[in-house]
């Protein structure tokens, strides 16, 4: 039996570290998934261990390389956002791979924005609401200001993709979705490095930026290997679909957060829509993708668990409530409310109906929020809320001048990292085949 050809893809979340190798059809034919322990940085605050991911990759990746069962061509990663690796001449780490979620001194903020415009200013320029350490570029101006010494032993910064790119082929580069994830450092009006990236010395840590799409070829164990130059895992999610839907679209992905985003808004970024929770991502071509992010998988879940606890249900029973049409309440284009409130008074099903409806009403002004100015008329969601009957029909019924539906790509992210390089490894034409959908309305 001959040798499988096909792609090895590392997609790093916060939770679970995978591995995958796709055929040329895109199909998984392997996939593991590893938990590794924190470690923490030099305040006590928990972050990922990098060098035990970066362990891992090596030796999966020699490992995958000397497997008969397959005929490895590529490799590509896919990784959060908002995570450098800063390393020094000989490419070790020489800090943490501190925590996005470390809060970001105040007083240091205010210094920074002071100097730099003032906030609104600021986040107009970035496309992006102002999130400490989310936007990551602070943290590298953070070590500058408390930790000279640290930033003096800084040879590069590398997000975490290109990191784990570069102990695989060795060079060092930046990635354009990587450096436009809500990360302070790209001006999207003027389509390069703001200013304060060389203002503060910054853009002398920072690798040049190489194509996303493109691919670097390196020898390892005695073979030759295309390697990408990673990806950030939103923009690599919405790959797949960039790549199979032919008319201008919408995409709801839908998770903890629902990102609604808008390929074909191409309006700049007001300060009222960035008070509202939108950002602007650069796709893997380079092209501003305009967002805007609801906090509704969590809400949903947090409803939930007060409602199981109210009517003495194993949460599970909620995921199987159908959805019955005379369970929802008169429709108005009142504001919806901040939170869900319930009366107690009503069934299980008339209850869940109304806090899905009021998700909904979050929903539908999110959405539009990236949908006005467009001629959009399809949208697609994906992710928990896609398998949720009761809300894709209430979505239907909010968005009645556009097609909806429910999609589903399997292992959207790493599939995107894939399909990024698709011309470097695959010699089949497309994968068309890989978008599941269906309609509602």
């Amino acid at each position: 039996m001959s040798a499988i050809p096909g792609i090895a893809v590392f997609d790093i979340g916060k939770t679970n570290k995978k591995f995958f190798f796709f055929d040329e059809d895109y199909q998984i034919v392997e996939e593991e998934v590893q938990h590794f322990h924190e470690t923490r940085d030099e305040d006590g605050f928990p972050c990922d261990d990098i060098d035990a991911i970066g362990r891992w990759v090596k030796t999966k990746l020699t490992e995958k390389l000397k497997d008969p069962a397959i005929n490895l061509r590529a490799v590509n990663f896919s990784t959060y956002g908002a995570s450098f690796v800063h390393i020094d001449v000989a490419g070790r780490p020489v800090a943490p791979l501190y925590n996005y979620l470390k809060p970001f001194p105040e007083d240091l903020g205010d210094l920074f924005y002071y100097r730099y415009g003032g906030r609104e200013q600021f986040a107009t320029e970035t496309a992006s609401p102002i999130l400490g350490n989310l936007n990551s570029g602070l943290q590298l101006y953070r070590i500058k200001e408390q930790q000279p010494h640290l930033f003096g032993a800084i040879h590069r910064s590398l997000h975490l993709p290109q990191y784990l790119g570069f102990l695989t082929h060795g060079k060092l580069f930046s990635d354009i979705t990587s450096i436009g994830c809500h990360t302070a450092l790209w001006n999207f009006r003027k389509n390069d490095y703001h200013q304060w990236v060389t203002e503060e010395g910054i853009g002398n840590k920072l690798a040049p930026l190489f194509p996303s799409d493109g691919s670097i070829e390196t020898l390892i164990e005695g073979q030759l290997l295309k390697c990408g130059v990673g990806l950030h895992d939103s923009s690599a999610a919405f790959i797949p679909y960039m790549c199979m839907i032919k008319e201008p679209f919408v995409l709801l992905s839908t998770g903890t957060w629902s990102i609604s985003m808008n390929p074909f808004n191409k309006n700049p970024l007001t300060t009222k829509e960035l008070q509202q929770d939108c950002l602007s991502y650069l796709t893997y071509q380079g092209m501003p993708l305009k967002s805007s992010r609801l906090f509704a998988g969590n809400e949903h879940e947090e409803a939930v668990k007060k409602l199981a606890a109210f009517y003495h249900l194993n949460p599970k029973y909620f995921h199987n409530i159908p959805f019955e049409p005379d369970l929802i309440s008169g429709v108005d284009d009142a504001p919806a409310a901040p939170g869900f409130v319930f009366s107690g008074a009503e069934t299980v099903e008339k209850t869940y109906h109304g806090l899905i409806q009021h998700l909904v009403k979050k929903q539908k002004h999110a959405t539009q929020l990236v949908l006005d100015g467009t001629e959009v008329k399809q949208l697609y969601i994906d992710g928990g809320f896609a398998r949720n009957e009761i809300f894709m029909n209430l979505m239907a019924q909010a968005f009645p001048q556009m097609e909806v539906y429910a999609a589903s790509v399997s292992q959207a992210t790493a599939t995107g990292a894939a399909l990024a390089m698709h011309t470097a490894w695959n010699q089949k034409e497309n994968a068309d085949h890989l978008l599941e959908v269906k309609r509602y309305g």
